[in-house]
């Protein structure tokens, strides 16, 4: 059955309106949108399909997409702003604004090795209750407690989890708020953007539901020797349940989280559930590289200093390259963008959002089919047409 695709493209931007449908046609979209701005103005807003298949509910103009991970540029724009506000300097101490954090030797950890997965605070030695972590204060009492999993500022890994509390907890001792507080009014609100980090119960209704694709290789029992020889290495640590590649994403118990729950879309957990619409995110990444109706975000200066590479090569929990800057992902072959001087953040599943300074690019693609454990050409596809659209 054909999807019917909604929405407009600007003239030259039809590869993307294409590439779109190919992914309901061709790569098991199930609803999704997507939105482009080029420099400063939409060029490309599309949606499409349905955003609960059990309720029959269609995907709309507004329809509310959780991101996983792409919520993590969001949280990072925000320290990022209060930086360049002179209220928070990203080279100074963490225990300067939260004393708590100095425990186990973490006195000296600049903010910005938050930011820029440095820390080595993947994990948990005692994960903290779900409840405890939807409570906030659990969550980072235990982080600042805990002790570093390697010498922080000599290797970096990704804190999947722990990103969000860490960097949050900052933003909160800083500006009296709490991160997704801070967000929604010196943000959202300027921006006018439909992004939340803990989903006010008023729009609720407007959430689609995911649905989880089971992986097409059960990468548990599949011999080594028949995979890649560089993908071994990952997959022998996701194996490992002491390795750091497990324990990263099991700082909780339990250790999934239903993340269609309303306890969890309400909470803050802002490396993670971040809710909002394609349109919200390419918007915010638009104001972070120019003017959107008359609103910047951040000046030149704070921009190159926030987009700058603080880590690169193997990644303590990823076991594959990586490569950070302050808060956002850069290009690599595992995150395509449009340009080397790209920055963005993906999300678990399939969901992407990023600004390209060079072209004037912004991109923001949300979906409700999350999809792990095989190639996922979504994202890709809709980038490759957004680089073609403007060659």
């Amino acid at each position: 059955m054909t999807t019917t695709i909604e929405g407009q493209v600007a003239a030259g931007f039809e590869p993307v309106r294409e590439a779109f449908a190919a992914n309901f046609a061709q790569y098991g979209d199930i609803g999704a949108a997507v939105c482009v701005y080029r420099h400063g103005l939409p060029v490309v807003d599309l949606w499409g399909g349905s955003a609960d298949p059990g309720a029959g509910r269609p995907w709309e103009r507004d329809t509310l997409q959780l991101v996983y991970s792409a919520t993590k540029g969001a949280t990072a724009t925000a320290a990022h702003l209060l930086a360049q506000r002179g209220e928070l300097d990203l080279d100074a101490p963490v225990a300067s604004y939260w004393p708590e954090f100095a425990a186990n030797g973490k006195s000296e950890i600049p903010v910005r090795w938050l930011l820029s997965h440095r820390a080595g605070l993947v994990a948990l030695d005692e994960p903290v209750s779900l409840e405890g972590a939807l409570a906030w204060q659990p969550m980072v009492d235990a982080l600042a407690a805990q002790r570093p999993q390697w010498v922080p500022g000599t290797e970096h890994g990704y804190h999947g989890r722990t990103f969000g509390w860490l960097v949050g907890e900052v933003i909160r001792r800083v500006s009296g708020r709490t991160p997704g507080r801070f967000f929604a009014e010196e943000i959202a609100a300027p921006l006018e953007i439909d992004f939340f980090i803990g989903l006010p119960e008023s729009e609720r209704g407007r959430v689609s539901r995911m649905v989880y694709k089971e992986p097409e290789i059960d990468l548990a029992t599949v011999p080594l020797e028949a995979l890649p020889e560089e993908f071994r290495p990952m997959v022998e640590a996701q194996r490992d349940p002491v390795s750091l590649a497990r324990r990263a994403f099991a700082v909780t118990d339990p250790v999934e989280i239903d993340f269609n729950s309303p306890e969890v879309q309400a909470a803050e957990i802002p490396a993670s559930n971040g809710i909002g619409t394609a349109r919200g995110l390419a918007r915010l990444y638009a104001s972070l590289i120019g003017e959107v109706n008359g609103v910047r975000l951040l000046t030149a200066k704070t921009l190159a200093a926030a987009t700058a590479e603080q880590a690169s090569g193997p990644d303590r929990v990823i076991v594959l390259p990586s490569r950070f800057a302050s808060g956002f992902m850069l290009p690599t072959d595992m995150v395509p963008l449009t340009g080397p001087r790209a920055f963005g953040h993906p999300g678990r599943g399939g969901s992407l959002a990023f600004a390209d300074p060079e072209s004037g690019l912004a991109f923001g693609y949300v979906m409700n089919h999350i999809v792990e454990g095989g190639e996922d050409l979504r994202a890709a596809s809709l980038v490759e047409a957004v680089r073609k659209s403007v060659a």
